[in-house]
């Protein structure tokens, strides 16, 4: 006897509705920065800037990366950046990290810019990208994260 599904239309599209969570992409990772850009932080177009964005996920990967590393850190690659949507002036700005993985003297962090708009309860991915961090010495040298 083929398999029958008992009530099909409670999974249907009209009932998705029901489970809006279901529906709805949430990010991944640990809130590690919130702020909100101004129009200081605008590219000539009128949104915010890549650079302002990449930089502030630079700053929440950091802090992560020196509490791993338990001391200094430097940037030593962007392994990928995709620019999902534009940020618009006075979103609200949310930098989500999740490490990936930790190396002899290496630190991958996966970090997503995620904005939401004044007045709105949907939020957006903008920014997904994955940057490395190398644990330093006093001296500039690279050193091995403690384990």
């Amino acid at each position: 006897m083929p398999f029958q599904q008992e009530n099909p239309s409670a999974f249907s599209e009209e009932n998705q509705s029901a489970f809006p969570e279901d529906n709805q992409p949430s990010p991944e990772g640990e809130l590690t920065l919130k702020l909100i850009p101004t129009r200081n932080d605008c590219n000539i177009h009128g949104d915010i800037s890549g650079g302002w964005v990449i930089a502030q996920m630079d700053h929440a990967g950091e802090s992560v990366a020196s509490r791993i590393a338990q001391g200094r850190i430097a940037n030593v690659a962007l392994e990928s950046v995709v620019f999902l949507s534009p940020i618009r002036v006075a979103s609200e700005v949310s930098i989500y990290t999740r490490l990936e993985d930790i190396g002899q003297s290496s630190i991958r962090i996966a970090i997503e810019a995620w904005t939401q708009k004044p007045n709105e309860d949907i939020r957006r991915k903008v920014v997904d990208a994955v940057f490395v961090y190398v644990a330093m010495d006093a001296n500039g040298r690279i050193r091995r994260v403690p384990r």
